[in-house]
């Protein structure tokens, strides 16, 4: 038979082989798609399973720490007040009457203790409760103080526990403050004061 009668035989045999792999890629991806969506509603599953767990879990720390301010005993200063993370609470001298000054740029250092939206009053021990109060701020939330005195929380303490800011002094917008870490007793100044100068 002559050669060129093979040709036609020849050349379909690629297009063919084409077609097969072709239809292999498919399977192969088909079974891909198909681990793949099984694998989704696994993870899904899973993740639902942990996200409820993890909730019940953020849940019941909150509860167990749901004061909006306590007491904690910190080394080297004394007993001193925290929010419901656990960082130290201050308050300026300038600030003992209850009139809010510490405003504008003053909140970037300075982060007042404020009640989340709802809550319409803060909540402590018995022990602390009786001198817990609020004072209403220029933006119109709501601000925590304790004996009159309006508490902040000091950015750069960083961590709960810690307390870097007892005896600082420092000037926002012209106005001078001196701030102290606020307890139920006697507390000492561990810290050199620092000084922090801006406008609002």
């Amino acid at each position: 038979m002559p050669v060129s009668a093979l040709c036609p035989a020849q050349e379909i045999r690629p297009p063919l082989q084409h077609v097969l792999e072709g239809m292999n890629r498919i399977a192969t991806y088909a079974a891909a798609l198909g681990l793949a969506a099984g694998a989704a509603v696994g993870l899904s599953a899973c993740g639902g399973s942990s996200s409820s767990s993890s909730s019940t879990s953020s849940g019941s720390k909150a509860a167990a720490a749901g004061d909006t301010v306590s007491l904690k005993s910190v080394s080297g200063v004394g007993a001193v007040l925290v929010d419901s993370k656990g960082f130290a609470l201050y308050s300026p001298d300038q600030e003992k009457s209850g009139t809010v000054r510490c405003i504008g740029s003053c909140t970037t250092i300075w982060v007042p203790l404020t009640l989340s939206k709802g809550v319409s009053a803060p909540t402590a021990s018995s022990s602390l409760m009786s001198k817990l109060g609020t004072v209403m701020r220029p933006d119109g939330k709501s601000q925590v103080t304790f004996d009159g005195k309006p508490l902040y929380r000091f950015s750069p303490d960083g961590s709960p526990g810690k307390v870097t800011g007892n005896g600082a002094t420092d000037q926002f917008g012209g106005r001078s403050f001196t701030w102290h870490v606020v307890s139920s007793g006697k507390t000492q100044t561990t810290t050199m004061p620092t000084t922090t100068s801006s406008g609002y």
